[in-house]
């Protein structure tokens, strides 16, 4: 991930605020010398100039910092927006692969908190730095015009002020690893904790689990301490050069034979400039929390896909014609399911280990089927190479004859629709979060993909239809309903093959019995391939296919009603 990526908007939003610092410095000088001669009681318009220069100052600093705020935040949002488009677009071939242990906090922190930092660090450490720089080389040139010796002792100041910031720096990248992981281990920890509260009640585990949390914000509070030492030092320093600045500045414009105004104009010269310099321990912070964050981010995304690309084996079979599949009563006849047939297929997370198969399995267009098994038998991995997230290490896997390691994966993934577990609920409308999975669908498709889930009598209960907000701010939803629309999703993608892992794991028995049942009324000629352990609505389905180590095992087929 690349830091301080330096645009021609952000030198000039940098050059803008050097202007607005060099105006409050000179402000400052500029007031020490009217303020002194004033007291010497001079004819006014001996003052005038002084005076009209320090309402120039006065009004130039407050527009000047305008326009670079302006500039450098519209560069930021930019910059910002491409990153996330880049960062989305490298993620989702990782996904679910190549995410190992980290859970949805961890991930969604990564992408956004940590990612953001990233970006703003070229407004946060690239415009400051410039900003000093041109502020700070100014004032030294323009005060050894009045006196070398104090324009040596900015030059000097400005210097030491940088020494002081590259050490910030290095402290704070020390710590700022530490800070980041004690706090993406509170995320974890109460994520876990409030994933899984009735568990923990019912167990009397709730004490030991609050444990768990005071040890992580222990850890977290150790870390920021630390962190914040450093931070402490690094400001103490830059104070303490400017008071030495100061008193040096004092000691040369006593003994350099100007007038008394001229003396205080370069007394206030370092007071002014070690206060526009103060704002580099700020950027060192930011820079070394986005040079952390960019490190994560690295880690995330520069690995390799668990999908190659495909690989052309010579022609391409043309895609299987439309047959007609008979829609079961009281479903809608509205899409075609392509047939898929693995043979010998093996696949494994990590390089070198199988955690499925060998398989065989075909699924026949339109056909309900049930996968159980026991834990890591490689159910979950089953369908993760259904939906192509994982490739095969072995075997084959057609979709209407096609082998899918030699067809475009985004073909592919366009027939799945993937329910698992934990269904997420984006703070929204209701509509918004259905248009994620269908962007071409109208309000009626919208609606007809809400009812055929179950949901219409919920639908119907709900004041302002589509428009209603879910999740934060807005209307809370029960397990069933999430269940449901999460179904509606899939529904409404109008995928033809809908791929289930343990939908209704987290529902009471007729609540799960009553989602699958309206889903399977409803398919209306898609496959449907539901990974489960608790039997729920097995005698719904057409077959049962058992996963174990040694490979698949065919139930008994169900009898049509």
């Amino acid at each position: 991930m690349k830091l301080l990526h330096l645009s021609r908007g952000l030198v000039v939003a940098g050059l803008l605020g050097g202007v607005a610092t060099a105006s409050g410095i000179a402000l400052t000088t500029t007031s020490g010398w009217l303020i002194v001669r004033a007291d010497q009681r001079p004819q006014i318009m001996l003052l005038l100039t002084a005076i009209v220069a320090v309402r120039t100052f006065g009004l130039a600093r407050p527009v000047f910092r305008y326009w670079e705020r302006l500039r450098s935040h519209d560069a930021a949002l930019a910059d910002l927006a491409e990153a996330r488009t880049a960062t989305y677009a490298a993620l989702i071939p990782l996904t679910p692969a190549r995410l190992g242990r980290r859970g949805r906090t961890e991930v969604l922190t990564g992408v956004v908190d940590d990612l953001t930092d990233v970006v703003e660090a070229s407004v946060r450490v690239t415009v400051p730095a410039l900003t000093a720089l041109v502020a700070g080389v100014l004032a030294a040139a323009l005060t050894a015009l009045v006196d070398p010796r104090v324009g040596l002792v900015l030059a000097a100041m400005l210097l030491a002020v940088a020494g002081v910031a590259w050490l910030a720096d290095r402290l704070e990248s020390r710590a700022q690893t530490r800070v980041l992981d004690a706090r993406a281990e509170v995320s974890r920890v109460a994520e876990l904790i409030a994933t899984h509260a009735d568990e923990l009640r019912a167990v009397g585990g709730t004490e030991t689990a609050a444990g768990w949390l005071r040890e992580a914000h222990t850890e977290l509070r150790v870390s920021v301490a630390r962190q914040a030492w450093g931070r402490s030092l690094s400001a103490a320093a830059v104070l303490v050069i400017t008071g030495i600045a100061t008193l040096a500045a004092a000691g040369l414009a006593t003994t350099s034979g100007a007038s008394t105004p001229v003396q205080a104009l370069l007394v206030l010269a370092p007071v002014a400039t070690g206060e526009a310099l103060g704002v580099l321990t700020d950027a060192t912070r930011a820079l070394a929390r986005a040079r952390a964050c960019a490190a994560r981010l690295d880690e995330l995304l520069d690995q390799e896909p668990a999908v190659a690309p495909p690989t052309p084996r010579g022609p391409v079979p043309p895609a299987a014609p439309d047959p007609t599949v008979p829609a079961r009563p009281g479903a809608a006849q509205d899409v075609r399911a392509p047939r898929l047939e693995l043979r010998g297929l093996t696949a494994g997370w990590v390089p070198g280990r199988t955690d499925l198969g060998p398989v065989d399995l075909v699924v026949e267009p339109g056909e309900h089927l049930a996968i159980t098994g026991p834990n890591g038998a490689g159910k979950s991995t089953l369908l993760a190479v259904l939906a192509r997230h994982l490739d095969p290490t072995a075997g084959t896997y057609t979709v209407d004859d096609r082998d899918v390691t030699t067809t475009d994966i985004a073909e592919i993934r366009s027939h799945i629709a993937v329910v698992d577990d934990e269904p997420h609920v984006f703070a929204g409308t209701l509509r918004a979060n259905l248009v994620l999975a269908a962007p071409e669908a109208d309000d009626e498709a919208l609606v007809d993909s809400l009812r055929r889930a179950g949901l219409g009598t919920w639908l119907d209960a709900l004041p302002e239809g589509l428009d209603t907000r879910l999740g934060a701010d807005g209307r809370g939803i029960s397990g069933g309903e999430r269940a449901r629309l999460a179904i509606a999703r899939a529904i409404a993608s109008q995928r033809p093959v809908i791929l289930l892992d343990e939908p209704v794991a987290h529902l009471d028995h007729p609540t799960a019995d009553a989602v699958i049942a309206d889903l399977l009324q409803h398919a209306g000629g898609r496959s449907v391939i539901m990974v489960t352990h608790h039997g729920v609505g097995l005698d719904r389905l057409d077959r049962t296919v058992t996963i174990t180590r040694e490979g698949a095992h065919h139930g008994q087929e169900r009898v049509p009603r």
